[in-house]
């Protein structure tokens, strides 16, 4: 990962054309080549960036130019070890009159307004015309660090976890219950478990972290099409959710379903230190 401090601006074009006018900012360069812009305040989410796949090309300016145009620049491009784009071509890139020094030379003595860039970052997308191009006029840092693999977020109470619990600890949807199968399949899905209550008959039951009407639009489908099958049938359904919207609740019960609350913290057999004394 390569970080860069910078006075910078940046043009992005493609599907949206958008700038961002000189200012001191952090680049975030990402070992896929993806570039992130940040600045000191606002979001978290980056100003601008360019997502992977893409390709990365870093143009310096010849001496007493000031616009970055590849027939006058010298270029790298990422993953070709450095290599300049006079190499590339097989000899020295010379302009319209075959003669970039002669331009360089001439335009030496002439005065600027505003900063001169140092660089220009041109990230390319590989799979689009997209292309977001960060001019440096002063880098104050510029470090690179190898991260190695991360193993990635480990999430904790994901609907997974609440339905292997449920599935362990089936006699919370009633007394007598009994598991048939995790993901029972279905034409249209797996439901979410599927068990048999003190009556023999079928239960078909989904689980949502955070139950909504879409949830129960969801089991209404699924009983609707298991209670077809008269060797199912009847089916009867329960949303199950660590909270249940008010109006998931309400349609949920007008359409014969049980809404069941899990306390993830009980399922899993985390200790309640509240009530202690020591």
């Amino acid at each position: 990962m390569r970080i860069l401090v910078a006075d910078c601006s940046a043009e992005y074009s493609g599907r949206l054309n958008a700038s961002l006018p000189f200012a001191r900012r952090v680049l975030l360069i990402k070992a896929d080549n993806s570039l992130l812009i940040f600045s000191e305040l606002g979001s978290y989410k980056p100003l601008n960036w360019m997502s992977a796949p893409c390709t990365i090309r870093e143009i310096v300016p010849k001496t007493g130019e000031t616009d970055a145009k590849e027939s006058d620049v010298d270029e790298f491009v990422t993953g070709t070890g450095g290599v300049t784009a006079s190499e590339m071509t097989g000899g020295d890139i010379a302009g319209d009159d075959g003669d970039t020094a002669g331009r360089a030379d001439d335009t030496a003595g002439e005065e600027h307004d505003g900063p001169v860039p140092q660089k220009v970052l041109r990230v390319t997308a590989d799979k689009s015309s997209d292309i977001l191009e960060v001019t440096l006029y002063h880098v104050y840092s510029d470090e690179s660090y190898d991260l190695g693999v991360d193993p990635g977020l480990v999430k904790d109470g994901v609907e997974d976890h609440l339905q292997q619990y449920l599935a362990e600890q089936i006699h919370r949807i009633g007394e007598g219950a009994k598991l048939v199968r995790r993901e029972y399949p279905t034409a249209i899905g797996p439901v979410d478990i599927m068990a048999l209550n003190a009556d023999g008959e079928h239960v078909a039951i989904e689980i949502k972290r955070h139950g909504g009407i879409d949830g129960v639009e969801q089991l209404t489908r699924y009983c609707e099409l298991l209670n077809r099958d008269p060797l199912l049938a009847p089916v009867h359904g329960i949303f199950a959710a660590q909270t249940i919207t008010p109006q998931a609740r309400v349609l949920a019960e007008d359409r014969g379903f049980r809404c069941l609350i899990l306390d993830y913290e009980e399922m899993k057999g985390t200790e309640d230190d509240s009530l202690r004394l020591f």
